[in-house]
């Protein structure tokens, strides 16, 4: 007799797996890890112990737990140990669970906070109002295909006029829409994404303070966004 495609003690294994997950994340210090690492920058111990309240060797508890359950990793770099998100995959499930709690929030709209529904990180990329706005603007003008998922040969010379290389995406996918939790449309993520971020940042059109995922456009940031994308900062 043929066994079955799955058996049932893969099935469990999932189920458990999904489980163990989930309790790692059902502790309100350990989201607060979480998020705070949603930065998308790696944080000593001792920073994430701060941003949690709690005392150090309870910080160190939470963060094995972490990383036990896959969600976070951690560098040695000399004599430091510094922790981040295992990856973008993880930043995508911690940004969706976000979304899927705010609606849980009566008018999710009025109370999310303003600076963050205006641009924050989302991991490696731009995420709220503004890039919201870059989506629709890389869609209308051809920048990209309209389902999100590869950039046309402008969208490369426009992205080029910004110094943006796609040439060594690596086994990231080069495009596609991030759903974004605050706005409910999409914002660019993926390797071009991750590039407008890092083009930005590089090229002193925002600043990033480290820990808190807002960012704050600067006088010539809020220009070449008028210029570039033909978006007006409030």
């Amino acid at each position: 007799m043929a066994k079955p495609q799955h058996a049932p003690e893969d099935s469990d294994a999932l189920e458990h797996a999904i489980a163990g997950v989930a309790a790692a994340m059902a502790d309100p210090s350990r989201v607060r890890m979480l998020s705070a690492l949603m930065d998308g920058r790696a944080w000593t111990a001792t920073e994430l112990s701060a941003v949690t309240d709690v005392a150090p060797s309870t910080a160190s508890a939470h963060l094995n737990r972490l990383i036990n359950s896959g969600l976070i990793v951690c560098v040695a770099q000399g004599r430091h140990r510094y922790y981040r998100l295992t990856g973008s995959d993880i930043a995508a499930l911690i940004e969706n669970m976000m979304g899927v709690s705010w609606r849980r929030i009566a008018a999710p709209q009025s109370r999310t906070p303003t600076s963050l529904r205006t641009a924050r990180t989302c991991y490696d990329h731009l995420a709220g109002e503004v890039a919201v706005q870059i989506y629709d603007v890389m869609t209308q003008q051809g920048w990209i295909t309209p389902e999100g998922s590869a950039v046309t040969l402008y969208g490369q010379q426009q992205l080029a006029t910004l110094q943006i290389d796609l040439s060594q995406p690596g086994r990231r996918k080069i495009c596609c829409g991030c759903l974004d939790w605050s706005e409910r449309r999409f914002h660019p993520g993926g390797y071009v994404g991750a590039a407008l971020l890092s083009a930005f940042d590089a090229q002193g059109w925002l600043t990033r303070q480290p820990g808190y995922r807002e960012v704050t456009f600067t006088a010539a940031g809020v220009r070449h966004l008028r210029q570039v994308f033909d978006i007006t900062l409030r």
